[in-house]
């Protein structure tokens, strides 16, 4: 294997590792605030208010808490679609970063 071939697989492992944890960081933020939302932690947080704005941020606005994909309406509706539309984005976000991996990490040899 040459020397440019090497590097440039090294390259491709090395993005397809840093796409895949920012995928995982996307899922675990949407993890971690569908909880906040289900644990009623107020927004007067600074750590729950920047992880409910990051939330947001991440969602994509199909997996919005407001107008998201599932949409529940009456008592506990705010905690019903935290963690049914943000625990479906975070699953989408971990999917993604294995088709991402999967992609662009080349293939072993041998």
């Amino acid at each position: 294997m040459s020397r440019a071939s090497s590097f440039l697989r090294a390259v491709r492992t090395t993005v397809a590792y840093v796409l895949w944890l920012g995928c995982a960081l996307a899922a675990v933020v949407l993890a971690a605030g569908a909880l906040l939302v289900a644990l009623q932690i107020s927004r007067d947080f600074v750590a729950a208010d920047l992880l409910l704005r990051a939330g947001d941020a991440v969602d994509l606005g199909v997996f919005a808490r407001e107008d998201g994909v599932a949409q529940f309406w009456g008592r506990g509706a705010d905690v019903k679609n935290a963690l049914s539309n943000w625990g479906l984005a975070a699953v989408v976000w971990l999917l993604a970063g294995q088709i991402l991996i999967r992609v662009i990490r080349p293939r072993p040899t041998g």
